[in-house]
């Protein structure tokens, strides 16, 4: 593993559906500590781009290497083991499961205590269970929601829902966070106050974040670095005052967008 490199390099991944290109040799890094806006009209590749990350989607073409480690040679359920979670542009919380049941299902992957020790009760598998509940409660504190814990999911406003689901990305500790539209519906106060989280997370975890969002002056208030994608191609790259004042960019996107934030 390499301290001097990007957590996350990408390097001409592109992707066709059909006849499609969503992604068209798209090159960029992350790098460690970061936390990187990806930001582009609807139908740019972002969530692609997410998906290939996450192995959901087989790129066509490109690489993407997580702290030097080729990450598409993993199989999807193996993507967790490298230090990546992910939130969805549409919840995806149960919603008849209670708040902490649904952040633990963050953590079901770390807990190998197996389906005998589980079964008796052995000491293994209480240790890891109280952990998993720690974890998640930890989880719960930093995103505001522990008091809601026994609250049914589906029972939630939608804005706290996506906090929920925050928290069920957080409570594995990965090493990047891959947030898909996490302002998507909310109003401005909200969209502030998530703000405020988003620091909070990067301060307290530690983590590296890639953030796709439309809201423009989310992105350009917390991101130490902006991928601006149209049509699948990457147009611009850089720190968010130079990507705002970027002919390409304001043509493509930020003209339309910005009136509509």
């Amino acid at each position: 593993m390499s301290e001097a490199g990007p957590l996350l390099a990408i390097r001409d991944l592109s992707i066709r559906f059909g006849g499609v290109s969503a992604l068209d040799r798209v090159s960029f890094d992350v790098a460690r500590g970061q936390i990187l806006g990806l930001i582009g009209p609807n139908g740019a590749g972002k969530t692609s781009l997410f998906n290939c990350i996450s192995r959901l989607y087989q790129p066509s073409n490109g690489s993407i290497s997580m702290d030097g480690q080729d990450l598409l040679r993993l199989k999807p359920h193996h993507v967790i083991h490298l230090g990546i979670s992910r939130t969805f542009q549409n919840v995806a919380l149960f919603g008849r499961m209670n708040v902490l049941d649904n952040v633990l299902v963050g953590e079901h992957w770390r807990i190998r205590s197996g389906p005998f020790s589980s079964a008796l009760r052995l000491a293994g598998a209480r240790r890891a269970e109280r952990d998993a509940h720690t974890r998640a409660l930890e989880a719960l504190d930093v995103v505001g929601m522990r008091h809601a814990a026994s609250a049914l999911a589906g029972s939630l406003p939608f804005a706290l829902q996506k906090r929920v689901e925050l928290a069920r990305a957080l409570v594995p500790r990965p090493q990047l966070l891959l947030l898909d539209e996490p302002a998507g519906g909310l109003n401005h106060t909200e969209v502030r106050e998530l703000s405020e989280l988003i620091r909070r997370i990067h301060s307290e975890y530690q983590l590296t974040l890639l953030l796709v969002e439309h809201h423009m002056s989310l992105v350009m208030s917390i991101s130490d670095q902006v991928v601006v994608l149209s049509f699948g191609r990457k147009i611009a790259e850089g720190p968010p005052a130079v990507v705002q004042n970027d002919p390409a960019v304001i043509q493509a996107y930020l003209g339309a967008a910005s009136a509509a934030a």
